[in-house]
């Protein structure tokens, strides 16, 4: 009988304490795969509109598929991802060098440029894009590969506007970092490129990972400032050369467009995956043993 009643005690505690946060799941899942599914739907439909596709999966097949690798998609998906990939890999190691030498070293104007980076972060990068614009319109003419329509003035430009945030974020990740490793390794004979990049960075591989996501997904997926830069087809990012399809008021191209939505999502979703067990596991394997 004892037993009897702690069970039902039990479970009314359950019901009270614990299935809302099953409720709260289960509409939190639905509402964010809902649109996944719906432009999963669109993609495989034949008719290549969003209307009528209110029946999800109602026709499947590959035809908007095999319309958009005749387009120029395959070379807009390796232009993005070269893009992408360089300015992720130069933000770490740029942002990861200046948070470096502003938690470790004491020197004029310290806190001056920390408070700089604090500022500029405060101010996104898009509101200067005629400024951007007027500049590499002049840079073509001196300097060809640095000025307009040149992937490499596109990475100059994020990196340029990606550096204030995320050195501010890895500086304070940089403090939590013991200074007596530092001198213990300078002890064994080590100079600062060396405990930089075999000590410091392995100790703070969460935070790169993080950094690297970020500015990954932030020019993957960008299309004002690379809109502006990029002008040739063969030059375009996945962002401005998927607008193409939509653009027109009377001949948009959904069922394509929801193909390439599809695909261009992969990427993302292998980096986060992949970058995921890093942040989870340098959490633990960054920890300092005495």
């Amino acid at each position: 009988m004892a037993a009897e009643t702690f069970v039902q005690v039990r479970g009314r505690r359950w019901w009270r304490e614990i299935s809302w946060r099953y409720l709260v799941a289960a509409v939190a899942i639905v509402y964010a795969a809902f649109p996944i599914v719906y432009v999963l739907s669109a993609s495989l439909s034949a008719r290549g509109t969003l209307t009528g596709s209110n029946e999800l999966f109602a026709d499947v097949t590959t035809v908007q598929y095999d319309a958009l690798f005749q387009t120029l998609f395959p070379q807009w998906m390796v232009n993005s991802l070269v893009i992408g990939g360089v300015t992720a890999v130069a933000t770490v190691l740029m942002a990861s060098a200046a948070a470096y030498a502003f938690s470790r070293f004491r020197f004029a104007g310290r806190r001056g440029g920390l408070t700089f980076l604090l500022l500029v972060q405060m101010f996104p990068q898009m509101l200067a894009f005629i400024a951007i614009f007027l500049l590499l319109l002049s840079l073509r003419d001196v300097i060809p590969i640095l000025g307009l329509n040149s992937r490499l003035a596109l990475i100059c430009v994020y990196l340029g506007g990606a550096l204030g945030a995320n050195t501010f974020l890895m500086y304070g990740f940089f403090n939590s970092v013991p200074k007596e490793l530092d001198e213990a390794a300078k002890i064994d004979g080590a100079g600062h490129a060396r405990i930089f990049f075999t000590i410091i960075l392995r100790l703070v591989a969460p935070v790169l990972a993080v950094v690297a996501l970020l500015s990954f997904v932030g020019t993957f997926s960008d299309y004002i400032i690379a809109g502006i830069v990029l002008q040739d087809q063969d030059k375009l990012t996945i962002a401005v050369g998927l607008y193409q399809f939509i653009a027109g008021q009377f001949d948009a191209r959904w069922g394509i467009f929801a193909a390439g939505a599809t695909i261009s999502a992969l990427p993302i979703v292998i980096l986060f995956l992949f970058l995921q067990r890093y942040i989870v596991g340098g959490l633990t394997a960054g920890s300092v043993k005495g």
